[in-house]
């Protein structure tokens, strides 16, 4: 009589489970990869990528337009129309100024492409600019900066054993950013490899990129798709 008790029950758990296997749950028919709006905050725009919607160029004056065709233009620019040329279109009478001190700083001054992006890296991890170092990691390596000398960078290590310029660019910018407050001996030694003249476009270059940091966290501007991290900030 038990064996008979049973098969019922035997019977409904098997329809059961054919029944789940004809129909499984809505979760498991429609899993999917999120999409790129909702790994981003509520207050991101999906198409800008940051905090204020991307104005439309016919909305832009004469130096707007300008701009925005400078940033959509491939290799113009390292970021594109999700960076901070997109954000300066707020500020359009700065637009100019702005653009005509970061080329100067970035292609004319005389300390070249190797130290400027030790200088821009440096800034970029002492204001913890997420979206500014993946913009300029890159670059760097591009432009002949070894990875020992990003990782100590990146990892906030002693400047120990480097050569003795990239060694002064990053004391230079961690007292600068970090302690607020450069020494006597950083500065004469900035000074003596540098020059006055080149040590003062150091410093500017290093203003221009930490207020694009603070630009960048203003409006929370996220990574293009695709990109991840690389910056250890908790």
């Amino acid at each position: 009589m038990h064996r008979f008790r049973f098969r019922p029950i035997l019977a409904a758990a098997l329809g059961a489970a054919a029944l789940a296997a004809a129909h499984p749950p809505a979760a498991a028919q429609t899993a999917s990869p999120p999409s790129i709006g909702s790994t981003m905050p509520s207050d991101i725009d999906p198409q800008s990528g940051f905090r204020l919607p991307l104005l439309p160029r016919d909305q832009l004056d004469e130096e707007g337009r300008k701009a925005y065709d400078r940033a959509s233009t491939p290799g113009k620019t390292l970021a594109g129309l999700q960076g901070p040329a997109a954000v300066r279109f707020y500020s359009p009478k700065t637009l100019p100024h702005l653009q005509a001190l970061n080329h100067y700083l970035r292609f004319e001054a005389e300390y070249g492409p190797r130290i400027r992006e030790i200088a821009i890296l440096t800034t970029a991890r002492e204001m913890d600019s997420q979206f500014e170092w993946v913009a300029h990691e890159g670059e760097a390596l591009k432009e002949g900066v070894e990875p020992n000398v990003i990782d100590v960078i990146k990892h906030r290590r002693s400047t120990a054993g480097l050569n003795e310029k990239d060694a002064v660019v990053i004391e230079l910018g961690r007292q600068l950013w970090r302690d607020h407050k450069v020494t006597s001996e950083t500065f004469a030694k900035a000074k003596a490899l540098f020059g006055a003249n080149q040590l003062i476009d150091l410093v500017l270059l290093m203003g221009d990129y930490a207020g694009t940091a603070a630009l960048l966290t203003a409006v929370d501007m996220q990574l293009h798709k695709g990109k991840q991290p690389l910056l250890p900030i908790p």
